[in-house]
């Protein structure tokens, strides 16, 4: 299992896949977005599949981002894969649902999607019920069937031990993140984008790229400005709310206590408001525009680490399809 070391980073959060919720303090400056970017081992043997013959060097020209689609795909291979090697060590292991598409939608800075805040609020339903799984699903539920000799080792074939050598990545913007070498999560991460120790240090450093241009985009005087005028509609509509972070940070404190139907309802009422509002104040579109221009200037030094984890997860797509079938 990953572990973090986070060095001099005031606002002290770790990023996966640059969407998650926004920061508030880095190196000291009041920072807004970053999850900006969302509004905007061990191979395997046997003949060559599809894939492994279009796995040929990809043109630079080619390299983009995995659509949402895309990257369920890769992560439900990787289950399977995972499956196969815990039932190779004598362990079983249960395929569950991933992050569905639909889901992964509220996952932005501020939410501009009217009808998707009308239907999914927040996404507190589908929060709720990945915990419910995750609390209640059947790999939790056998590995607290097993003996605690048992359990410690499904634990350390599942996500590896430090005993087998572990890995390290310095992030962009401070602090380092560290996993073991060996486990089923690594050998099947392997299998899918090729060698796991690349592809661990490049998917590290594409994804923590925003502490690197949050601070320079959110004192852009085209995002405050934005910013300020969505602060104010939301004024207009009884919400004194100066950012959606804080949205975000009361939201628990307003649906605590209430039933799955009625926080439901205030999660709905607010985002279609911030969502009507982000429309209005052209927020969204401005973040959208603002993350593309000061990320293309900020990261050009990991240039080459940002093409790896492109090219790496076409790889793994090409993969995942032959281990799904789809």
């Amino acid at each position: 299992m990953e572990e973090a070391t986070v060095r001099n980073m005031r606002g002290g959060i770790m990023w996966s896949g640059d969407r998650s919720s926004a920061v508030r303090d880095v190196l000291g400056a009041t920072v807004m977005g970053a999850t900006l970017i969302a509004v905007v081992g061990m191979a395997g043997c046997g003949a060559a599949t599809s894939s492994e013959k279009r796995d040929a060097v990809r043109p630079e020209e080619r390299l983009r981002e995995l659509t949402a689609a895309e990257e369920v795909l890769v992560e439900k291979a990787e289950q399977l894969l995972v499956e196969e090697c815990m039932e190779k060590a004598g362990f079983r292991f249960w395929v569950t649902e991933v992050e569905s598409v639909e889901s992964r939608k509220g996952s932005v800075f501020v939410l501009d999607d009217v009808d998707w805040a009308k239907e999914h609020g927040y996404g507190g339903r589908f929060r709720r019920d990945a915990e419910e799984a995750r609390r209640n699903g059947p790999n939790g539920t056998y590995a607290n069937s097993l003996t605690q000799e048992e359990r410690a080792r499904y634990r350390a074939v599942l996500d590896g031990t430090p005993s087998s050598g572990m890995l390290s990545v310095a992030l962009p913007g401070g602090g380092t993140v560290r996993t073991p070498r060996d486990s089923c999560h690594a050998r099947a991460k392997g299998r899918l984008y090729g060698d796991f120790k690349t592809w661990f240090r490049v998917e590290k450093i594409a994804t923590n790229l925003t502490p690197l241009y949050v601070p320079a985009l959110t004192a852009d005087k085209r995002f405050t400005k934005a910013l300020a005028a969505w602060s104010r509609c939301m004024d207009g509509r009884g919400r004194n709310y100066s950012d959606p972070f804080e949205i975000r940070a009361e939201l628990d404190l307003l649906t605590d206590g209430l039933s799955g139907a009625a926080a439901h309802a205030v999660e709905v009422g607010l985002a279609v408001d911030e969502a009507e509002c982000a429309e209005e104040s052209s927020l969204a579109d401005t973040a959208r525009a603002l993350e593309n221009e000061y990320r293309a200037q900020k990261t050009r030094r990991y240039g080459e680490e940002i093409a790896a984890f492109q090219r790496m997860r076409l790889t793994a797509l090409d993969r995942a399809e032959d281990v799904v079938g789809a």
